[in-house]
């Protein structure tokens, strides 16, 4: 069985949204003092590839453990929109992979942006969803949608449009995807994105993974 990473490892050097804290990673026990290695974590809920959930933008919204772990493993499809460029991925984009994104459970887009990780470039001037598609694509009760860059949303948007669309629709949002494997591609696969089963959480980090047919 072949399995492809398509998460971010957290760590130094890593990118994080504008304002949130870098996760730091220092000893609680070691072998010579203790016997063992044990490291204290802390880190944002939305560190790295991270999936959000209704919470995040809603008072009253659907917290992680409101899912069923089944809500975060489904088909999946990668749509290849890298000619974007910086611009809004538009519904015309879209409707040529009409077939492809009505059999999916998560459709997760590929701009190219990932190429910036780790570096000032990643965190501005990303290609995200026009309004139209994304309401579109929230319309067509998928379990979630998937983007290779820090967020769906604009770095300076007022009001987070994109996230409120697919929110209130239950429509898991994975951020910070990273695809190494152009096979994937226009083509079908089961995906997961298992977080961490954290109470009463608004988004948790996740390690996304494809499992192609093959």
């Amino acid at each position: 069985m072949r399995v492809i990473d398509l998460s971010h490892s957290i760590g130094r050097g890593m990118s994080c949204y504008p304002g949130t804290p870098l996760p730091q990673s220092v000893p609680f026990c070691t072998i010579e003092a203790d016997g063992f290695n044990e490291r204290m974590l802390t880190f944002s809920s939305h560190t790295g590839t991270h999936v959000d959930l209704p919470l995040h933008m809603f008072r009253e919204g659907l917290s992680l453990d409101a899912f069923g772990v089944e809500q975060f493993v489904g088909r999946g499809v990668v749509l290849d929109m890298e000619d974007a460029g910086g611009g809004a991925i538009s519904l015309a984009r879209l409707l040529p992979h009409r077939d492809l994104i009505e059999g999916a459970d998560f459709v997760l887009l590929h701009s190219g942006w990932a190429r910036h990780w780790g570096t000032q470039r990643y965190l501005s001037g990303y290609p995200v969803l026009s309004l139209e598609a994304a309401e579109w694509l929230a319309g067509l009760r998928l379990k979630g949608i998937g983007v290779d860059t820090v967020s769906v949303d604009p770095a300076d948007s007022e009001g987070y449009p994109v996230h409120t669309l697919f929110l209130a629709k239950g429509t898991l949002i994975v951020e910070n995807l990273v695809y190494h494997d152009r096979r994937l591609f226009g083509t079908g696969f089961q995906f997961f994105c298992l977080p961490l089963k954290l109470e009463g959480a608004e988004a948790a980090p996740v390690r996304a993974v494809a499992v192609p047919d093959d």
